[in-house]
């Protein structure tokens, strides 16, 4: 074939292809305006935006039917996953039903700190009516709270106990609840200065989410349950996750979560910054694990380091838990220096047995992950 020929032949077949990816783009249009009709009808019968088992079980035969086509299954699931996750997105800027209307104004305490726009945003689109107090509205405080149905705590974790301590007498049916990522100290206050109903919330995700579809929202009770049960229905309208937890429980499996990984990825960025290593051969040499990796301890430096300080300082018992890492890192560094690559594979193989079955579906989950990564690679 010559070259002419060649060329041309290749234009045809990208024309085509434009062609395809533009009744694509139709289909994907069509799709999503159902996907908002669908909205409409969960939002007036006060049904959850994600439903995972619908997901599924769409997933799973949308995976058969591209077997039998001879389209990977992977890709089609790909696909759609980004069209459901703009579809949530789209979702959440709309109302939701109202569960409690008969509940008096809601008063966010901090609600200009970025998880604070987030729930006044979203409990606006649930029809309640919000207010915000923020520290140069205090000397209006006791008229602000004086007839509130829920008062909303959303400062940061340093200024917590504070707050809750300066609150006003609130009425004894107002529901107090606070977002804090430390449980126990903060609800131990609540239930001190307030006789009515009482709520720990913790929202494990960023106010960067845009929605609450798919996201884990922890509660911790703390008093008159029944008063708030239609708060944590209407969380899950939002298409939030539920998971119950004390608060002991709660800041015990934090110190792991948060405060130990993010002091580990503090003092990794601390060593490229001391180093002085060059960010720009470092991305270029880097697979998308590395580059995902490095793009995760990048993100950390991007954010408010008084959130970090306070979540890492939080309790004694995360610094015991950061001395005992410590500890156990000082034991590898002993295995290299003396060069016993025997007892090193020994110790990995003993810790991928405790993952157990985790680790195999962790290895698939990350597949996915780096395969999304790269494709962002620019």
């Amino acid at each position: 074939m010559s070259r002419e020929s060649m060329v041309a032949k290749l234009t045809d077949l990208r024309n085509k292809i434009d062609e395809v990816d533009k009744s694509l783009l139709g289909l994907l249009a069509k799709r999503l305006s159902l996907v908002a009709e669908v909205g409409e009808v969960k939002s007036r019968n006060g049904l959850p935006i994600y439903a995972p088992d619908r997901e599924a079980a769409m997933l799973a035969s949308r995976r058969k039917e591209a077997t039998d086509l001879g389209v990977p299954p992977d890709l089609i699931e790909d696909v759609l996953r980004r069209v459901m996750r703009e579809s949530y997105l789209s979702e959440n800027n709309k109302g939701f039903k109202t569960l409690c209307p008969q509940l008096r104004t809601i008063v966010i305490v901090g609600g200009r700190g970025q998880m604070g726009r987030l729930f006044d945003k979203i409990l606006t689109l649930s029809g309640y009516k919000v207010q915000i107090l923020e520290r140069e509205d205090w000397p209006r405080a006791k008229a602000l709270l004086a007839d509130a149905g829920m008062v909303v705590i959303s400062v940061p974790i340093h200024l917590t106990i504070e707050v809750i301590n300066s609150l006003p007498r609130l009425p004894d049916d107002c529901i107090l609840v606070d977002l804090t990522s430390v449980k126990n100290a903060p609800l131990q206050a609540m239930l001190s200065v307030h006789s009515g109903p009482v709520l720990g919330l913790h929202p494990m995700f960023g106010s960067d989410s845009g929605t609450l579809a798919k996201q884990v929202v922890v509660y911790c009770e703390g008093r008159h349950s029944e008063a708030y049960q239609w708060l944590l229905e209407q969380i899950r309208i939002w298409g939030a996750t539920l998971y119950r937890s004390s608060a002991i429980e709660h800041d015990q499996n934090m110190s792991f979560i948060q405060a130990l990984r993010h002091f580990t990825t503090f003092v990794y960025g601390l060593h490229l910054a001391e180093e002085n290593v060059d960010l720009e051969q470092l991305l270029a040499l880097s697979s998308p694990i590395y580059r995902l990796e490095l793009v995760m301890v990048g993100r950390l430096f991007a954010q408010d380091p008084q959130l970090y300080a306070d979540i890492i300082m939080a309790s004694k018992s995360n610094l015991a838990l950061i001395k005992l890492y410590y500890q156990r890192f000082e034991e590898a560094i002993t295995l290299l220096e003396q060069g016993d690559k025997q007892a090193f594979i020994d110790r990995f193989k003993k810790i991928g047995r405790w993952f157990g079955s985790y680790a195999k579906s962790f290895l698939m989950e990350s597949r996915v992950l780096l395969r999304q990564a790269n494709d962002r690679r620019k």
